[in-house]
């Protein structure tokens, strides 16, 4: 794999195909060569840790999912700083950017207004707002509004003339039935199976990525994510034969990417 940054990064596993660097996103999407990335997934803070409770396992938990989802970190205290976070990375992964190379972004009503808003605000063309529909939700235990079910996973292409985003089309037919897959993606949580290297609170199930990236990708591309928790985007581009650079300021969530990127040889997620 080509070495896309332009200074040096802290390396804290490397392969042939993958690379995991440890630190912050900010600094390191700056390292980055411009126009170097094909594609970009991105799960970032949520600021939804506010000291409330959920059911997990049916017990009930804390919601708090570390201090990097906080929203008195990263000097993010405001929606006003919540808009500039948001801005600030978004505005560095453009640049990045290939002309035609696409980013997809998830998160729930805590952010993902606030990551629409600044996508359009930093020129990028909002191509699809796909709903994840979780069919084994937590329940909700205050009872004073309907059960939270799904995400929203935008997907926006550089606002150019000349874009020509890549759609795998007759593959997302072919995985639908032979029928045009729509925008709704029914599927379940994370499975025990793939924690079993160690937990990420915010940890995405891999046929999520595996779909993301079959669509908008093809075999040797390059895929970015900024904010790679325990690496979930890594193991879905190993397996599909993509190429993967993951950025997190958590060396504990990167150890655990990178056991699970060791193990895709022998189908251990």
């Amino acid at each position: 794999m080509e070495n896309i940054f332009t200074k040096k990064a802290e390396t804290f596993f490397e392969t042939k195909e993958s690379l995991l660097v440890l630190g912050d996103c900010f600094e390191n999407l700056k390292k980055i060569k411009t126009e170097s990335v094909d594609m970009i997934f991105a799960d970032p803070p949520y600021f939804l840790s506010n000291d409330g409770f959920t059911c997990q396992g049916g017990r009930m938990v804390s919601v708090n999912k570390g201090n990097w989802d906080k929203i008195n970190e990263n000097t993010v205290t405001s929606v006003e700083d919540k808009q500039k976070f948001n801005r600030r990375w978004i505005k560095l992964c453009k640049r990045i950017l290939k002309p035609n190379g696409t980013i997809w972004i998830s998160g729930t009503l805590h952010n993902i207004y606030s990551i629409g808003v600044a996508l359009e605000q930093e020129g990028y063309k909002i191509i699809n707002n796909i709903t994840w529909q979780k069919t084994n939700p937590p329940p909700n235990l205050a009872c004073r509004c309907f059960t939270h079910s799904t995400e929203t996973v935008l997907w926006a292409q550089k606002n150019e003339k000349k874009a020509h985003h890549l759609f795998n089309y007759e593959l997302m037919k072919e995985l639908n039935g032979g029928k045009q897959m729509k925008d709704v993606w029914v599927g379940a949580l994370t499975p025990f199976a793939e924690k079993k290297f160690g937990k990420h609170p915010t940890q995405k199930p891999l046929y999520l990525l595996q779909r993301i990236i079959e669509a908008s990708t093809k075999e040797g591309n390059l895929i970015l994510d900024p904010f790679c928790g325990s690496g979930t985007t890594g193991v879905a581009a190993k397996m599909l034969k993509r190429n993967f650079v993951g950025i997190d300021n958590n060396a504990d969530y990167l150890e655990i990417s990178k056991k699970r990127i060791l193990s895709v040889s022998t189908q251990l997620f």
